[in-house]
């Protein structure tokens, strides 16, 4: 089985700001740093809206969910501040899904920024639509300056069954010359109109204010 990943994605509007971060940074991340199987563990804000927020975990395997350690934190076993901060929150995307593209690579650790996409597509079209993310769309925006890693997920059951996560020396790489031209295609034209429950989310990384 392929590495796995989890996304926890916010808008953390109703939620007082400090009590929000200290939530994340002094139990929750921390809880799951300690998990046998998590790896990088990293937070986002949105560039757009300072309140979208987004949680990235990669995983040894999404098998990892289902372990006893993981299980003794999440699910019916959160903690209460974890219950009280995510009662005030409107949920974006949670997302558990395995790495389909391209092989096992690693998310990369110095990246500034993230674009997370997360599409359901028109089952008519899903072979045509795996085929020109994994030979065009994924490898043309590889070859951007400023595009550290670009990888895609298949769910493993949820709302949305496929997220593609880009980590960007910048968010600015995106309004680049490079990247409009690496994402106008006509293959590109063809499949977008299929895309269902589209999430297209811009964020940098998160830096706790002293």
């Amino acid at each position: 089985m392929g590495r796995g990943l989890l996304i926890a994605s916010f808008d953390f509007s109703g939620v007082p700001e400090d009590e929000f971060h200290d939530w994340y940074d002094f139990e929750h991340i921390p809880e799951r740093q300690n998990v046998t199987g998590f790896d990088l563990c990293e937070r986002w804000i949105g560039v757009d809206n300072n309140r979208y927020s987004i949680a990235t975990y990669d995983l040894d395997s999404v098998k990892v969910l289902q372990g006893s350690q993981y299980k003794n934190i999440a699910y019916q076993n959160l903690s209460p501040w974890s219950k009280r901060v995510t009662g005030m929150c409107d949920r974006i995307l949670r997302f558990e899904g395995t790495q389909i593209f391209p092989g096992k690579q690693l998310a990369p650790t110095k990246a500034n920024a993230i674009l997370m996409v997360a599409i359901n597509v028109d089952e008519v079209v899903e072979q045509d639509f795996n085929a020109w993310y994994d030979e065009e769309h994924i490898p043309n925006l590889s070859s951007v300056p400023g595009v550290l890693s670009a990888r895609r997920f298949k769910s493993s059951g949820g709302t949305h069954d496929y997220v593609a996560l880009y980590h960007l020396e910048s968010e600015g790489v995106t309004y680049s010359e490079a990247w409009s031209e690496a994402i106008d295609t006509p293959w590109s034209s063809k499949i977008r109109p299929h895309f269902r429950d589209h999430i297209r989310l811009l964020a940098k990384r998160y830096e706790r204010l002293v």
